[in-house]
């Protein structure tokens, strides 16, 4: 790579990172291009020769964020065999990059809706790229019942169930961006060892518990919210 390529490289990663925090404060519609190139030090007429909008901006902003989570999970696991070792090292490495890059996990979290209609199929293939690295963790898990012969053959693994386990614990691993604070929650270890817990043990160990009676989710399924708010007058 040529030092004037180089350059422009740093200068695009300087402006995304000025985006995400911009974006993760006022939102993807309260940012104005002409704010993000003061931030930056720069005019408006040469902060378009990097990016020629908004939508450009978030665009490469989710491809990165989504492109980089893909390669290091896939790093983190290469050469991993058991797999609740391979579920530990792709949560870290979520937990990792959240507690690097909060600003561009709350874009990613949040700003999916404000994506161009004819940029969303490219995002989406990205992100179920990373689902499904997810997804064979989870299965592989489901499999081997981590060593408890009580889990093995009781867990309901068809895709259905599979895919409900996967976004739960994405559900938890998105989540971090919202609470996390280094000074009172520990390190990203510390984060990774508390949800790889909860994970794991709900997904292989044996669970006494029963579900719910058949009367119960029926009552449930008939509220709605306008019945549960009702008081007396």
């Amino acid at each position: 790579m040529s030092a004037r390529a180089e350059k422009s490289g740093a200068v695009r990663q300087q402006i995304l990172e000025a985006a995400a925090r911009a974006i993760a404060r006022r939102g993807f519609h309260g940012m104005s291009m002409r704010e993000l190139a003061r931030s930056t030090g720069r005019g408006l007429a040469s902060f378009y020769n990097y990016f020629s909008s908004k939508e450009e901006l978030l665009v490469e902003l989710q491809e990165r964020a989504f492109n980089t989570l893909i390669e290091t999970a896939q790093s983190a696991i290469a050469g991993v065999d058991d797999p609740a070792d391979r579920l530990y090292a792709l949560i870290y490495t979520h937990i990792r990059y959240v507690a690097e890059h909060p600003d561009v996990m709350r874009v990613l979290v949040q700003e999916g809706a404000s994506l161009p209609k004819e940029q969303r199929g490219s995002i989406r293939r990205l992100k179920e790229s990373y689902f499904a690295v997810a997804r064979g963790i989870v299965h592989a898990l489901v499999l081997s019942g981590c060593g408890h012969k009580q889990a093995r053959g009781t867990w309901p693994g068809d895709e259905a169930e599979l895919q409900r386990a996967t976004y739960s614990i994405f559900g938890m691993l998105n989540w971090v961006y919202g609470w996390y604070e280094p000074e009172q929650h520990g390190s990203a270890e510390d984060v990774t060892e508390t949800v790889h817990r909860l994970a794991l043990c709900g997904l292989v160990a044996h669970c006494p518990l029963r579900k719910p009676s058949a009367p119960l989710r029926a009552r449930l399924t008939q509220l709605n919210t306008a019945d549960l708010l009702q008081t007396e007058d």
